[in-house]
């Protein structure tokens, strides 16, 4: 049985349904509400659960043999709530513990660089001390946010932009590929302690030849300025636009992944695992960009 926690979420959500669809029996804990009705048509045991509840918590994960949590958030999220559900992974005996660790390689990252991901690495210090077995999944970047979050591809003007180099490798993979992947995990009772996963290794030269192919028009890669540069305008952001109390991805937040990923840091470590289990189809970037731009 695989305990699901976030499972309301975009990537829980996926994973709950790619562990139905591999027949595997699961539970999906919900705070309640309507996300928690649309999760009972998925054919999961939805539980409603308190996650400031201990009791309630270590009930709910009774008979696990691996909780994920596919938890999102700040401190109390990712510290508070995820630290309590792996304890009550503890507590009720649960074998096996997938951390919602999903994101460029941040055990490599230079401390401060990324408000978000110090709190994961903050959460695994904690859960390596844990009596329970871990196994994060590194998949990158999501790959969807080219489509538009993540504001690289200037369709306007037909420009890849760049800080640093245009030749500087980025890892990524789709929230769905992630998702089909981490649900074969929590099944595998052999998994490793970490797990590499790429739909695609590509530079910013890379994009603008895709995107060109793609669109039939050339697109060029443009400079925006160093790494260093782009540091600055995250220090100047986080002061005159700081975002809302509790926000996850203010616009600084956002510069902070981006600068990460030009700076070459939390590059995933190559071979990747993405042969690790038969039948895993990887969406490419081209696959990505084409289904953006039918839409």
């Amino acid at each position: 049985m695989i305990v699901v926690a976030g499972a309301t979420g975009d990537l829980g959500g996926r994973i709950v349904q790619e562990l139905v669809r591999l027949n595997a029996p699961v539970v999906a804990l919900a705070r309640g509400g309507a996300s928690a009705e649309e999760l009972a048509a998925s054919r999961a045991d939805v539980r409603i659960v308190d996650f400031d509840d201990e009791r309630s918590l270590t009930g709910a994960v009774a008979g696990a043999t691996c909780v994920i949590s596919a938890l999102s958030g700040l401190e109390p999220v990712v510290i508070g709530a995820q630290g309590r559900l792996l304890d009550a992974a503890v507590r009720a005996g649960v074998p096996r513990f997938i951390p919602s660790d999903f994101a460029i390689d941040f055990r490599k990252l230079p401390p401060g660089t990324n408000r978000n991901l110090d709190l994961r690495k903050r959460f695994q210090a904690r859960a390596e001390q844990a009596d329970i077995r871990l196994t994060s999944v590194f998949n990158g970047a999501f790959m969807d946010m080219l489509t538009g979050t993540m504001p690289i591809v200037q369709h306007p003007i037909r420009r890849v932009l760049y800080w640093g180099s245009a030749d500087q490798p980025m890892d990524f993979t789709t929230i769905a590929d992630t998702a089909a992947f981490t649900a074969r995990a929590a099944m595998d009772d052999t998994s490793p302690r970490a797990l590499n996963i790429c739909g695609g290794r590509v530079s910013a030269r890379d994009l603008a030849e895709i995107v060109s192919k793609v669109h039939g028009r050339r697109y060029r890669v443009m400079p925006a300025g160093t790494v260093g540069s782009l540091g600055l305008v995250i220090a100047v952001a986080k002061r005159v636009a700081p975002g809302k109390a509790g926000e996850i991805y203010p616009a600084w937040q956002g510069m902070q992944y981006m600068r990460n990923l030009f700076a070459g840091e939390g590059m995933l470590d190559a071979p990747f695992d993405n042969d690790r289990y038969p039948g895993m189809r990887w969406t490419r970037v081209e696959d990505v960009l084409l289904q953006d731009a039918r839409r």
